[in-house]
């Protein structure tokens, strides 16, 4: 009769390390039980790493908090680096992690107001009507309540101050866009009596601002798109005085194309075919890379845009 093995034991792996590493000066290797924390975490992870018990992340957090004191730089690099990455992966938190972002970011491109501004710079001026300053923008105010109709999206524009990361407290965002059908209230043939798709609104205390709206169209020579403009306070923007920061959001192609294959879009197809963010006269320098949104939503459920912009 066979004698009972004894337990199969797992092969441990020693650890990695630099040669000399855990000697003295003059070479004497240090005993193992004297070799310190960070000996003892990396055996730990290395032998953890053969079991398949830590994940690699886990482990290289808990070597680096073990190995040194971060610098102050490294602890903003590193909450830039999960803020971005929680945006990526999921694009829902997007608004809630750039919010917490801090440190400094590259300021968002001055770009062109375009010819319908609605802000008295060429002919209309809605920024001094009363009833401009809303979040809900989907609707006309004052002698028209006509509703601007197409698939919901939520704009969510975070503006902070590029040399420091800060939010702007008390800033104020104008925001406009196109309809459905590619026209602009106050200026485009049938829609100059509205003034729908445009609105006012001061960021919170997070420097963030959502406004309420509808997915604009891809017209002929563009690619989708949202004007804003920053000023320092709400009073200066409704007397349009001086504007901090003139830019556009640049609308990602995979949900463009999801909302534009709905009814009422039907010209925004052809034209998002003859066009590219590369093309494009105002995203064209740089593909759009400090202006395109974080996209989250389906069509059904309707779209949240969501941007951090430097000024």
């Amino acid at each position: 009769m066979r004698e009972p093995r004894e337990p199969r034991e797992t092969p441990e792996v020693e650890p990695t390390v630099p040669v000399g590493e855990w000697r003295e000066a003059d070479g004497t290797e240090i005993d193992e039980e004297d070799r310190g924390l960070v000996y003892d975490i990396r055996t730990l992870v290395n032998r953890r790493r053969a079991l398949g018990l830590f994940g690699g992340i886990a482990a290289t957090t808990l070597l680096a908090a073990c190995s040194s004191t971060p610098s102050s730089a490294s602890v903003a690099s590193s909450a830039a680096g999960t803020a971005s990455a929680t945006a990526t992966s999921t694009p829902s938190a997007s608004a809630s992690a750039t919010a917490e972002a801090s440190g400094p970011l590259t300021e968002v491109p001055d770009e062109t107001a375009g010819p319908y501004p609605g802000d008295g710079s060429n002919g209309a001026n809605v920024l001094d009507d009363s009833g401009v300053v809303r979040s809900d923008i989907r609707s006309s105010f004052g002698s028209s309540t006509t509703t601007a109709a197409g698939v919901p999206l939520s704009i969510q524009l975070t503006v902070r101050d590029a040399a420091t990361g800060n939010a702007l407290t008390g800033a104020a965002v104008y925001l406009w866009h196109c309809n459905r059908d590619g026209n602009y209230s106050l200026y485009s043939q049938g829609v100059t009596n509205e003034n729908y798709l445009r609105g006012v609104q001061e960021v919170d205390s997070s420097g963030t601002v959502t406004f309420t709206s509808i997915f604009p169209a891809c017209y002929s020579g563009r690619w989708p798109h949202i004007h804003f403009e920053v000023y320092s306070d709400v009073a200066t923007a409704v007397a349009s005085g001086p504007i901090v920061k003139t830019s556009q959001i640049a609308l990602p192609k995979e949900a463009c194309d999801l909302v534009y294959a709905t009814t009422g879009y039907e010209k925004s197809v052809s034209n998002l075919a003859s066009t590219s963010l590369a093309r494009d006269n105002v995203f064209g320098n740089d593909g759009g890379i400090y202006q395109i949104a974080s996209m989250s939503g389906s069509v059904a459920s309707g779209y949240t845009a969501a941007l951090t912009v430097g000024v």
